[in-house]
C-alpha cells in the first residue's frame, strides 16, 4: 500500500519517486571565457556534491540517493577542448571527461533558493600555445588579455600547488548509542559533530579539490581504534577529530584544540620495535622501522603542535576559545594516527548560552571557515619548508 506515501512524478525525465528519497535534478552548462572555461551544474533540490579529480576525469559525487539527469549531460568537440563532456558514472555519480588543453581546476559551491550550484573553472596548461583570440593586444597571451574571473559571490578556491596536503581525515566523535555530551536544550554532541563534519567536508573538498575522509558519514558507532586505522590506511596527511566538552560548571565555555601527550618513558618504548628486514619487489631485502600501533603518534607530535597553533590562530576572534586554547592530552584517538593530528572540543553543551551558540549555523558555517584557512595556512607553510 502506498496511499500514505510521497510520490513525485518528473515528467521532463518521465521519473516517479516513491517514498522519501533526494533524488535533485542535475543540469550542467558550459560558459568558454577566453582560453579558459567555466562549468555550472545546478542540482535541485539542493545537494551537496563532493568535487575530485580522478585521472583523466573530474568527478562529482552528489550526497542523494539517485540523480534525475541522462547520460551524457553534455558533449563538447574534443579537438583543443578543455573538457570533452559530462557523463553519469553511477547513481550518484557525473565525471567531466577532461580534453588535452586541460591544465587544472578551480571549483566552489554557492546555495542558490532550493538549488545548489557547483561551479567548476577550467584552465589549460601553461604550455598552452593557442592562437590569440580577437581582441588579443599584440605580445600578450590569451589568458592575459582574458583572465579567469571567479564566479559571483562565489568564493574563489585555490589550485594545487606542486606539493599539497592530499587527504584530509574527518572523524566527528561519538555515534550511534554513544551521544557523547548532551545539551539541557537536547542538542546530542554525536549529532553536532557530524553536522559540522559533514559541512567541513563539503567546503574543503568543493574549494581545495582534495579528497576528505570521513569516520562515519551517519549515526553509527565507531570503536576508537577504528577511527585510526581508517585514517592510517587512507594515508591522510591530517586527522581532525571533532568533539564538544561538558562541565559541571554551567559557566564554563571556549574550544579548545589538543594534541596527544605520552610520558618519557612512553616516548621511548615508540621505537621498542626496532628495525626489521623485509623481501624487497625484483629480489634482496630492506630494512623498514616498526612503530608500535599505540605510539605512531610520537613521531609526528612536531607537526601537530604547528597544525594546533595554526588552527588557533584561525579560530582567534571567531569563536570563543578557553583560557588555554592549545593543550595535551593522553587522547586514544590521536595516539595511533600517523600523520598530523588534533583534537577539538568545539565548546561547552553544558552551557546553555554555548549550547545554542554551536547548534547555529553561523557558528558552524564560521568554524568550517577557520578550519579550511587553517589547512591552507598549514600546508602551504609545509610546502615553503619542503614537505615534512
Amino acid at each position: 500500500l502506498i496511499y500514505d506515501v510521497k510520490l513525485d512524478l518528473r515528467k521532463p525525465s518521465r521519473l516517479l519517486i516513491v517514498g522519501d528519497l533526494r533524488v535533485p535534478h542535475i543540469t550542467v552548462r558550459y560558459d568558454p571565457l577566453g582560453t579558459s572555461g567555466r562549468l555550472t551544474v545546478d542540482a535541485t533540490p539542493r545537494s551537496l556534491g563532493t568535487v575530485t579529480q580522478d585521472g583523466d576525469h573530474i568527478t562529482i559525487k552528489f550526497d542523494a540517493d539517485a540523480l534525475d539527469a541522462s547520460s551524457p549531460l553534455l558533449t563538447l568537440p574534443a579537438p583543443q577542448a578543455l573538457i570533452t563532456g559530462v557523463r553519469i558514472v553511477d547513481q550518484t555519480t557525473i565525471a567531466v571527461d577532461l580534453g588535452p588543453r586541460f591544465g587544472s581546476f578551480r571549483s566552489a559551491s554557492q546555495p542558490l533558493d532550493a538549488t545548489m550550484r557547483i561551479v567548476i573553472d577550467v584552465v589549460p596548461a601553461q604550455t598552452d600555445t593557442a592562437a590569440p583570440g580577437p581582441g588579443t593586444a599584440p605580445g600578450t597571451t590569451p589568458s592575459q588579455s582574458q583572465p579567469l574571473q571567479p564566479a559571483t559571490d562565489v568564493p574563489p578556491a585555490l589550485s594545487q600547488p606542486a606539493f599539497a596536503v592530499r587527504t584530509v581525515a574527518l572523524d566527528p566523535g561519538h555515534g550511534g548509542d554513544d551521544e557523547g555530551v548532551h545539551g539541557a536544550s537536547g542538542v546530542k554532541e554525536k549529532d553536532l559533530t557530524l553536522s559540522v563534519a559533514r559541512r567541513a567536508k563539503a567546503t574543503i573538498e568543493a574549494r581545495l579539490g582534495i579528497r576528505v575522509l570521513m569516520t562515519r558519514e551517519d549515526d553509527r558507532k565507531v570503536p576508537i581504534d577504528e577511527r585510526a586505522a581508517m585514517a592510517n590506511n587512507n594515508k591522510a596527511d591530517l586527522l581532525i577529530s571533532l568533539h564538544a566538552s561538558s562541565s559541571v560548571r554551567a559557566s564554563t565555555t571556549g574550544a579548545t584544540i589538543f594534541c596527544a601527550e605520552f610520558d618519557k618513558t612512553t616516548a621511548q618504548a615508540a621505537i621498542a620495535g626496532g628495525v626489521e628486514r623485509v623481501p624487497a619487489f625484483g629480489g634482496g631485502s630492506r630494512d623498514i622501522e616498526l612503530v608500535l600501533w599505540d605510539f605512531a603518534q610520537t613521531r609526528h607530535l612536531d607537526q601537530s603542535t604547528t597544525f594546533a597553533a595554526v588552527v588557533e590562530q584561525q579560530l582567534h576572534e571567531r569563536i570563543p576559545l578557553a583560557a588555554r586554547a592549545v593543550d595535551h592530552a593522553p587522547l586514544r584517538v590521536l595516539e595511533s594516527a600517523n600523520m598530523p593530528a588534533v583534537l577539538i572540543e568545539m565548546g561547552y553543551l553544558t552551557n546553555p548560552d554555548q549550547e545554542k551558540l554551536l547548534a547555529g549555523d553561523a557558528f558552524q558555517n564560521t568554524l568550517v571557515q577557520a578550519l579550511y584557512d587553517a589547512i591552507v595556512k598549514y600546508r602551504d607553510a609545509v610546502a615553503a619548508g619542503g614537505g615534512r
